[in-house]
């Protein structure tokens, strides 16, 4: 199975675990599965840390690279595909990043992993990384 992360659960994964839900904790942790970050995941970060909405100990360009290879993760590049897969999506969720993830990941037959509950109303496999309770 091929698993994409959202922006939000793989920062988790850096910086807060514990937010993450202990099945999806094990899944990424695990090391059987494959795991994907969007380019559009380094896009979003990359502005959010220009603006000064996302403070990293080092630049984005050395920070997400060096990160993706000491966690086993893969790079989805953004392919017209991806991109004009968003034009199919109904407008339930407004942000754009998100909105190309959800056009990626079912492009690619991928099962998002996602803490965002607007995803669950979209026609795209979903793990659940919120906790519970």
């Amino acid at each position: 199975m091929k698993y994409l992360l959202d922006t939000e659960v793989w920062l988790w994964t850096l910086t807060d675990p514990e937010r993450i839900d202990l099945g999806a904790r094990r899944l990424i942790s695990g090391g059987e599965e494959e795991l994907y970050l969007s380019a559009a995941s380094s896009w979003e970060i990359s502005i959010k840390s220009a603006l000064g909405k996302l403070p990293l100990p080092e630049p984005p360009a050395l920070y997400i690279p060096s990160r993706m290879v000491a966690q086993g993760i893969r790079s989805l590049p953004i392919t017209h595909t991806h991109a004009l897969g968003v034009s199919e999506l109904p407008m339930h969720h407004k942000d754009p990043f998100d909105r190309l993830l959800i056009a990626q990941a079912r492009a690619e037959e991928m099962v998002i992993l996602t803490a965002d509950r607007s995803f669950t109303r979209y026609e795209v496999g979903i793990l659940w990384c919120g906790r519970r309770g």
